[in-house]
C-alpha cells in the first residue's frame, strides 16, 4: 500500500492531475492500456469474489438458523437479492456512512459474543492442549490466502489517502490500523480454535449452540454484511459505468446542459446494470461449495496480484531510477514472493477442494 502511495505521488509530480488518481491510472502510466485493463479487471474480480463470499456467509448462517421446509442455502441468498439491488442503487459512498457504522456495531457485538462463547466452551469443556495440533505447515498456503483476503480493500488505498485532510499521516494511520486489526484477527482465531479444535468450521458461528445468544450473533453478522455488500460492489459499478460513459452511443443519453446530467433513460440503464450484477453474484454464490475454499482462492489469486505483484512492478517502473540497490531488491523480492504465493497458493487450494 505504501508503494502504491509513492507511485501516486511520483505520478502527480510528473504532470498536473485533474481529479483523483485511480489504481487503473497507475496501470496505464506504467504499461499503457493493457495495464489499465489488467488492473481494473483484477479489482473487479477481487471485489466480486468478496461480494460472493459475503452472500455465502449470509446464506449459510440463515440456512442454519431457519430450517424451513423447501428453503435451501441458495434460496436464502436469492431472498436477499431485492434488498441488495435497492442498496446498490445508492450512488454515493458517503451515503453509506450510517449503514457502515451500523454494520460495524453489529460486527463488534457479534465478535464479543463469539469470544464469550469460546471462553465458556474452553472452560466448561474437557479442554487440553494435547488435543490441539495448532500448527500444520502443509496448510500454510491455504491460511496465507485467507489472510491476504482478510485485509481486503486494497483497491481503495488511493481513494482513502486522497480523502484524508492530512495525507502525510496516512502511513502512520495505516500502520496503527493494520496492527490493531492483526491483533483482533489473531485473538479471535485463537479463542475459536481453543474452544473447538479441529472441529472448528470455516464459518465460526456455525459452531455456536442454538440458543438466543448465538441467534443474535448470527443475525447481527448477517445484517452487517447485508449493509456492507453494496460498498464491495461500488468499485465494480464505478469501473463498469466509467467505461460505459465513454462509449459514443451512450453519449446520446446525455443532456446538452452545462452539467451534462444523465437523463432518465441513462439512469435506468445504470440501475438495470447494477441489478444484473447483483443477480449474477447471487447465482455464483449459490454454486460455491465452501466458504473457506472460496476466500482462500480469491486471496491466493487476484488479491495476491493486486496487493504484491502490481504495486512492486509499478514502483520499479515509476521510481526505479531513483531507488537504491536495497530498495530495488525489496521491490523485486515482493514481486517474486507475490507471484510464487499466487501460483502455489492457488494450486494447493484447488487440489484441496
Amino acid at each position: 500500500m505504501i508503494l502504491l502511495i509513492e507511485c501516486r505521488h511520483k505520478f502527480a509530480s510528473e504532470q498536473e492531475l485533474k481529479g483523483t488518481t485511480t489504481y487503473g491510472d497507475l496501470g496505464f502510466r506504467c504499461i499503457g492500456k493493457p495495464g489499465r485493463y489488467l488492473t481494473e479487471f483484477l479489482i473487479c474480480i477481487s471485489q466480486c469474489g468478496g461480494s460472493v463470499a459475503y452472500l455465502v456467509f449470509i446464506g449459510q448462517n440463515l440456512a442454519s438458523l431457519f430450517k424451513l421446509h423447501g428453503l435451501t442455502f441458495a434460496s436464502y441468498i436469492f431472498l436477499l437479492v431485492p434488498i441488495e439491488i435497492a442498496l446498490s442503487w445508492i450512488g454515493s459512498l458517503s451515503a453509506f456512512a450510517p449503514l457502515s457504522i451500523f454494520a460495524d456495531i453489529c460486527n463488534l457485538l457479534a465478535m464479543g459474543f463469539v469470544v464469550k462463547q469460546d471462553v465458556q466452551q474452553a472452560v466448561g469443556g474437557d479442554f487440553s492442549f494435547r488435543d490441539r495440533k495448532a500448527f500444520n505447515l502443509g496448510g500454510f498456503p491455504f491460511a496465507g490466502g485467507m489472510a491476504v483476503y482478510c485485509f481486503e480493500g486494497f483497491g481503495m488505498t488511493l481513494a482513502l489517502e486522497q480523502s484524508m485532510r492530512e495525507r502525510r499521516t496516512f502511513p502512520m494511520v495505516l500502520a496503527i490500523s493494520f496492527a490493531w486489526i492483526t491483533v483482533v484477527y489473531i485473538l479471535f482465531a485463537t479463542f475459536g480454535y481453543i474452544a473447538y479444535g479441529d472441529d472448528t468450521k470455516d464459518i465460526i458461528t456455525l459452531n455456536l449452540p442454538n440458543d438466543w445468544t448465538a441467534i443474535a450473533v448470527q443475525i447481527g453478522l448477517c445484517l452487517g454484511l447485508v449493509f456492507t455488500l453494496p460498498i464491495m460492489v461500488h468499485p465494480v459499478c464505478e469501473i463498469m459505468e466509467g467505461k460505459l460513459k465513454k462509449k459514443f452511443w451512450f453519449q446520446n443519453f446525455l443532456n446538452n446542459d452545462a452539467e451534462s446530467l444523465i437523463t432518465r433513460l441513462g439512469n435506468f440503464g445504470m440501475y438495470i446494470g447494477r441489478a444484473v450484477l447483483v443477480i449474477g453474484l447471487a447465482v455464483l454464490a449459490s454454486f460455491v461449495p465452501s466458504f473457506g475454499v472460496l476466500v482462500s482462492l480469491v486471496g491466493s489469486t487476484v488479491c495476491a496480484l493486486i496487493s504484491f505483484v502490481l504495486p512492486a512492478s509499478f514502483h520499479l517502473t515509476l521510481l526505479g531510477s531513483s531507488l537504491s540497490f536495497w530498495q530495488k531488491g525489496l521491490d523485486v523480492l515482493i514481486l517474486l514472493c507475490g507471484l510464487l504465493f499466487a501460483v502455489y497458493g492457488t494450486y494447493t487450494t484447488i487440489v484441496g477442494v
